[in-house]
């Protein structure tokens, strides 16, 4: 049975673990200023034990066309991104309602 869901079981076609977890998140998007008066986005809130962050960080350097690192359970892009970031997650599976844009 190499072809199941460690978490619920089922055949890795039927699991729906990965698209409760999105709906279980409450992400933060916010802007910090860097070394040098580089601009910065970070999303934090994500529970790297449901989804891949390395993953997710990824796509979303690609979507993006920036450059990015996950740090410490934080999502980290190169540039203001804070309302692309918010439509690629919502286009990625994430509920809009729990993703929040905060300046910091």
């Amino acid at each position: 049975m190499a072809n199941a869901c460690p978490k619920c079981g089922l055949t890795l076609e039927l699991c729906v673990c990965e698209i409760i977890a999105k709906e279980g998140q409450q992400i933060k998007i916010y802007t910090i200023k860097k070394r040098f008066g580089k601009t910065a986005t970070m999303i934090e809130g994500i529970d790297a034990k449901d989804i891949n962050l390395k993953d997710l960080a990824k796509k979303l350097k690609s979507k993006l066309a920036c450059g990015g690192t996950v740090k410490l359970g934080i999502i980290e892009l190169q540039g203001d991104h804070m309302h692309k970031v918010k439509d690629e997650l919502i286009n990625l599976g994430f509920v809009a309602n729990t993703i929040y844009l905060n300046k910091k």
